[in-house]
């Protein structure tokens, strides 16, 4: 049985790997000269919530701001999809073309990195240094990058917002949060809940993010 479900799983990846391909390919096709840049669809659409630039204080809500394009066009097709729990997103999404996921995706690749605003009180260096350890002990860096910022469908995560990080490093391992692959449910599933709170705290404050801003 264990063995079927993890055929299982790796087939259904297999077919949304397809279907985002699909997704990909066709957004390439330029949209109608009629329709509305995607800069000012995003400040009409996506702005109030994650902010002009990327970045809100809005709780629960990610920096999209310095994401690659690759992993924006995958999680807008997973909301799309209905694979990721979050009814406001999915309503919008639902409504996106292939081009639209492209198009969005895109232009939230142009937005560049943009730090934190400077904490009121110093980071507890305890729990920066255990971070820093988890980070190095279960391979953060391997494909998040040294600087944590990621690079095709692997997200920025440094100084991502704590809160949001928590929601997803807990969503991963108990399997509510979904991939592109396998990949984050495997390294996560081995770390207590404590130590998932511990590098979500360093991660929000990593203090080399974000580094330069992603390739237009």
């Amino acid at each position: 049985m264990k063995r079927a479900g993890v055929i299982a799983k790796a087939v259904a990846a297999g077919f949304m790997a397809v279907a985002l391909s699909s997704a990909i390919a066709q957004g390439t096709k330029p949209a109608a000269s009629a329709q509305p840049s995607y800069a000012q669809r995003y400040a009409s659409l996506c702005a109030s919530c994650h902010g002009a630039n990327g970045r809100s204080d809005m709780a629960g809500t990610p920096v999209l701001a310095g994401q690659h394009s690759f992993y924006a066009i995958t999680q807008l097709f997973l909301f799309r999809e209905g694979r990721r729990d979050n009814p406001a997103m999915t309503a919008v999404a639902k409504t996106m073309t292939d081009a639209d996921l492209r198009g969005f995706s895109d232009y939230i690749a142009t937005l560049p990195a943009v730090p934190a605003p400077p904490a009121t009180t110093p980071p507890d260096a305890a729990r920066m240094t255990r971070g820093q350890s988890l980070a190095q002990e279960h391979r953060c860096v391997i494909c998040h990058g040294a600087d944590l910022s990621g690079g095709q469908q692997v997200p920025r995560i440094g100084q991502q917002h704590e809160d949001y990080l928590q929601l997803t490093l807990h969503g991963f391992r108990t399997g509510k949060r979904p991939g592109y692959t396998q990949a984050m449910g495997e390294a996560v599933s081995r770390i207590a809940p404590e130590d998932l709170d511990t590098l979500a705290y360093y991660v929000a404050r990593f203090p080399g993010a974000p580094a330069k801003p992603p390739p237009k």
